[in-house]
């Protein structure tokens, strides 16, 4: 018996399985889409490993870091300020320095403020006229990874320092589009911690790594709201998560410092790669205050360049495999791969004709004759000229 389709039938089935086909087209559309630089493919999913970024307390690991100086330019007067480590904590001990020079060497520091160890930092001065002023600072430190427990409340005593970590800086500014963003930012938000964690995920969704940035960026956090240009490093973005932080009423805080050693987790982008030149290792991380758990790590400037670059591709959402990892754990963890120099910002530097300082992360040298003294650039090293690096003891 021969079965007969009605022509309305037939066009009912031809226009089912159409939209059957577009419905799917526009899925894999949508999951490429989110996906941003990883495309489903057959067997991708079973294929892409799933990276580890975990960094606990451990082990205390011992560093001498080295900075030697060579100003290439001398001319008149010179000096220059090296940072030097200023912190100890549960996850940092700054042990001892030694420095050489054929200038007159300084162990400077500030006054010691929000409950920290004051800033120090070495100053040299030069005889007017030395053409060839050199100096090299050696430290040691110790360093391990840090990691904030969740699920155990402890009992923090109320920091009467804490007020001074809400308080705005030059590049920091805690009102205006500031505290508008951050208002924005946390909205819904009652506790300190979900305050925290809609801010860090804002910046994490919101701001992004631009290799094109000088240095380590300069911090300038209303500028970059006023403009709309969210692209930066590690002094733009977590100055941004603090200041966003500090705007309503969350004690937060820079750590300025270096890259020490690669990374143990594989990421190329989160280590000092070459111990033997550590001079563009400068990296700033971040710190808050909740009232259950003290002071905790963050670093969402890390996650936007893992995303940016440590893959040639740009990768655009932290679902993704590899940025997954490190955007959990940067949210109250830090590896102890890195030394912090200080907490600083807005520091007079003792003889600096230029200015303060918004921070205190590079070598820095102001050179010239009276008058006309220029401070060099401290982002391009080899012009300055000054080598950083670093070895485990």
């Amino acid at each position: 018996m021969t079965t007969v389709q009605r022509a309305s039938e037939g066009r009912a089935s031809q226009r089912r399985a159409f939209l059957k086909n577009v419905a799917a087209a526009a899925s894999c559309a949508t999951t490429a889409s989110v996906l941003g630089t990883w495309p489903i493919r057959a067997g991708a999913q079973s294929a892409t490993p799933e990276r580890q970024f975990n960094p606990q307390p451990g082990a205390w690991r011992s560093f001498e870091v080295k900075t030697r100086v060579d100003v290439q330019l001398a001319e008149g007067q010179t000096r220059v300020w090296l940072p030097v480590p200023s912190i100890d904590s549960d996850w940092q001990r700054s042990l001892d320095n030694r420095w050489d020079s054929n200038g007159r060497v300084t162990l400077s520091k500030d006054v010691a403020q929000g409950g920290v160890p004051a800033t120090q930092w070495l100053t040299v001065e030069f005889a007017p006229g030395e053409k060839t002023p050199w100096v090299e600072l050696t430290s040691r430190v110790q360093t391990r990874s840090r990691a904030v427990d969740w699920s155990a409340k402890s009992s923090q005593t109320q920091d009467k320092d804490l007020a001074f970590w809400t308080r705005p800086t030059a590049l920091l500014p805690t009102d205006g589009i500031v505290r508008e963003t951050a208002l924005k930012a946390t909205q819904g938000a009652k506790t300190d911690y979900e305050k925290v964690r809609a801010v860090y995920d804002w910046v994490v969704t919101n701001a992004y790594r631009e290799p094109k940035v000088r240095g380590c960026g300069e911090g300038d956090i209303k500028t970059m709201l006023e403009t709309g240009n969210l692209g930066g490093k590690c002094a733009d973005i977590n100055a941004l998560f603090v200041g966003l932080c500090r705007a309503v009423g969350l004690p937060a805080r820079d750590v300025y410092g270096l890259r020490l050693a690669p990374s143990a987790f594989g990421y190329k982008e989160l280590g000092g790669n070459n111990m033997g030149n550590l001079s563009g290792a400068q990296h700033c991380r971040a710190e808050v205050y909740l009232k259950d758990h003290g002071w905790v790590a963050m670093d969402p400037a890390d996650v936007a360049k893992v995303m940016r670059q440590e893959t040639p591709e740009w990768i655009k959402t932290t679902h993704n495999p590899l940025v997954a990892p490190v955007n959990k754990a940067l949210f109250g963890q830090w590896e102890g791969n890195w030394v912090g120099w200080n907490m600083a910002h807005d520091l007079q530097l003792p003889g600096a004709q230029r200015g303060p300082l918004g921070f205190l992360m590079y070598p820095v040298c102001e050179t010239g004759k009276p008058g006309q003294i220029e401070r060099l650039d401290s982002y391009t090293p080899d012009a300055f000229k000054y080598h950083i690096t670093a070895r485990e003891i």
